[in-house]
This record gives structure tokens, sequence and C-alpha cells, in this order.
């Protein structure tokens, strides 16, 4: 990934959390509740974490894997990562939280019967090598979580539209300070990246899913994509 979004994310770190919140309009942590019950994860399952940013979709699957299950969450920014382990550690969950480029990971083959990446794949410098890098690293018949922000459709679209170009701004700014270049990048990215069917073209392309599908979440402010590993 490039030097310039690692940089963006590491001045973001202490405020990424909050960010999020806005970008979501709050309810981020529902999202991530609900990829961890469609990815069918069970008791001592491994689960590979990408883009995991301070570690919240980590968390969500320890808690459903657990202590006969293993987690590693996976981040190219250190700072980004600073946050994670005491977020687990308050929890009591034991994670293994590494630094990790999604698009060039240094697991094995077929190592985890899960892999994620939530509200990161739109940042990465080539979204279809991500897909055939989280895909390689799960056995056959596993799944490859991805959530990521959308666009909304039907009449929702137009309220979410004008309180993306009204108001999240504003919001924003005040979020992330110093920091308002990186917060309208973010909020620029979530516009324009495919989603829907378009991103599943993304994965038919990529061709290491057997089937696939996608969950819009909160009307399209949000989708998950699923895809099952050949």
């Amino acid at each position: 990934m490039s030097e310039q979004i690692r940089s963006m994310f590491a001045g973001l770190a202490s405020r990424y959390d909050r960010t999020n919140t806005v970008l979501s309009l709050g309810i981020h942590k529902l999202w991530r509740r609900k990829v961890v019950r469609l990815s069918e994860a069970k008791a001592g399952m491994r689960v590979l974490d990408c883009a995991t940013g301070t570690g919240d979709l980590a968390i969500e699957f320890k808690k459903t894997v657990g202590k006969s299950g293993q987690v590693i969450g996976t981040d190219f920014c250190a700072e980004m990562l600073d946050f994670a382990p005491a977020k687990a550690k308050e929890l009591g969950l034991e994670i293994k939280f590494e630094i990790a480029d999604a698009m060039n990971l240094q697991y094995p083959d077929n190592s985890f019967d899960i892999s994620s990446i939530s509200f990161g794949i739109r940042n990465v410098d080539s979204p279809p090598k991500c897909l055939k890098e989280m895909a390689r690293v799960v056995r056959p018949g596993g799944r490859v979580m991805i959530l990521e922000f959308g666009q909304p459709e039907g009449a929702f679209r137009y309220l979410y539209s004008l309180y993306r170009v009204t108001f999240m701004p504003i919001l924003g700014w005040l979020v992330t300070g110093k920091n308002k270049d990186a917060y309208q990048y973010l909020l620029d990215t979530t516009a324009v990246f495919p989603s829907g069917k378009k991103f599943v073209e993304m994965m038919d392309a990529s061709g290491v899913f057997s089937e696939r599908r996608y969950v819009p979440f909160t009307f399209g402010i949000a989708y998950l994509y699923i895809g099952i590993v050949k």
C-alpha cells in the first residue's frame, strides 16, 4: 500500500473509532456482529482479520471462536494496531496482532477457516489482488467476509446523500480536527467505491470463489460480501 495512505491512517489512528462512528451513523458495531454471525464462525475456528485497525472485528470474532479458536488481526499501519491489544486485553481476549499488507500476506495457503476485512478494501492499491490473497490463505470451502461502505438505493439514497454532503463534513472535521483532509478522503472514497452488484463483478473476475453473495446493511449504507473459497 502507498506510503501516503499509511501516513494518513497513522495520523488518524487516535480518532479512528470516532470517525467510523460518524461515517456509519453510529451502527458499525452492530454491522460487525452481523458479519460474524453470517460468517458461520464456530468455536475452535481460525480467523484472519485484515486491515483490523483498532481491532473491533477481530474482537467480535474472538468472542465467537473462543479459547479453542485463534484470531489474528493484521494491519499495514503500526499506529492503528497500537490501540488494539489493550482493547482485547480489557475484555479478557487473547488475540494476536501483527503488521501485514492485505495484498501480500505472510501466511501459508489454507491456513484459516475465515478471512475478513472491514472498511479497508477500498483503501488498498488493488482490491482484486487483495481478494485473491484473502482467499489464498483460507481453506477450500472457507469464507472471505468483506464489509464496506456503499451507496444506498431507493428513496433513502436521497436522504443519505443530503446527510453525507451537508452534515458529515462538519461532523468529520469536529471529530478529526487537524486530520480533516484524511476524513474527507474517507468520505470521498465511500461515495465512489464499487458496491453491490459492481463489487460482486470484481469478486467474479478474481476467479477464487465458488459462490458469492452480498447483503445490504441499513438500506445500503454498507454492504457485506461473502465469498466461498474454491
